[in-house]
């Protein structure tokens, strides 16, 4: 529920950041591996890419920025995922996170508006002080 949150603004970047950099190394391949699924699950689009990058604040000319908004994103995503050294891997990290909120924010305006049964979508209830 971690990269939910994260995508959904409910928990802040930096505590994200945090969590990511505390992982080992292949404990943070897979959680990357999961957010490449997860972008993909809620249709992550071209369209996504730019703004993903700016949302997370990256120089579009950082190596996970390069990939994601050079050709279809689908084959993209998996790309940024399985990058390697691990200051990438953070970049990468901020960048999917951020994909996925934009991707999944869109999904729940088109198809989830009038409710759904997705989990991830009902944490603002779940968290204290939620509505």
């Amino acid at each position: 529920m971690i990269l939910n949150e994260l995508a959904q603004g409910l928990r802040p970047m930096a505590e994200g950041i945090g969590w990511f950099e505390g992982l080992a190394d292949e404990d943070q391949r897979l959680v990357l591996r999961e957010l490449d699924q997860f972008c993909r699950q809620a249709r992550a689009g071209t369209d996504d890419a730019s703004e993903a990058v700016r949302l997370a604040g990256l120089r579009p000319t950082y190596t996970p920025c390069v990939l994601v908004t050079r050709g279809p994103i689908e084959h993209q995503l998996g790309k940024v995922a399985a990058l390697t050294p691990a200051h990438e891997r953070i970049k990468a990290f901020r960048l999917l996170v951020h994909t996925l909120g934009l991707a999944d924010a869109r999904r729940r305006e088109r198809f989830c508006a009038a409710g759904c049964g997705h989990e991830w979508h009902h944490l603002v209830a779940r968290r204290p002080g939620g509505a």
